[in-house]
């Protein structure tokens, strides 16, 4: 429960931990994406959407950026449900990746704090409808499943607390076609026979 988690740790500590054993886990690099649920309430003490924060929101996205930076990846960070979980990117991220975009600008009361934290902070942010991520983190269960991409692989991280908010993961894998004779690596084949 929350009474895990180590006070000693700061927020942006914490967030760069779990985001690093993800992108290792997930092998999150250059052309990869990352999506990014928070609820500062959530990681305050507080119930989802009541005490959303801006500070606590600049903590954690430096924790992101701090490992986004070392691996190369792009990050999405998702709205609350008042811009339809709509998503802060980088402008070069929508158009490389062909995502819509919206037209809003995130603030703490209709966005949440961690999208408007993202939005100021980016180069050239803006919306995007939605996306199929990679592999994504969830800070205080705003529920990011939406955007991650069809097959995703539960991950979880040694921190499994951010603040007092709990932190759940996953990363995607390609779906596995095929059947009892399909191989999915080279040192799996067998030489075999397709007629």
């Amino acid at each position: 429960m929350a009474g895990q988690l180590d006070r000693e740790i700061s927020l942006e500590a914490q967030t760069a931990s779990v985001v690093r054993e993800l992108a290792e886990a997930a092998d999150l690099k250059v052309g990869r994406l990352l999506v990014v649920g928070v609820s500062t309430s959530e990681v305050a003490g507080s119930r989802i959407g009541t005490a959303g924060a801006l500070d606590v929101a600049q903590q954690l996205l430096a924790g992101v950026e701090s490992v986004r930076r070392a691996y190369g990846f792009d990050v999405a960070f998702q709205c609350c449900e008042h811009l339809n979980r709509a998503l802060v990117v980088e402008r070069a991220v929508l158009e490389r990746l062909g995502f819509m975009e919206v037209a809003a600008v995130p603030v703490r009361t209709a966005g949440g704090s961690m999208a408007a934290i993202a939005y100021r902070s980016l180069d050239d942010a803006c919306l995007a409808m939605n996306v199929q991520a990679h592999a994504g983190i969830d800070i205080g269960e705003t529920l990011i499943g939406m955007h991650l991409r069809p097959i995703a692989v539960p991950f979880r991280p040694s921190l499994r607390w951010i603040g007092e908010a709990r932190v759940t993961a996953a990363y995607t894998r390609p779906p596995l076609i095929g059947g009892q004779r399909a191989v999915y690596t080279l040192e799996q084949e067998d030489g075999g026979n397709c007629d």
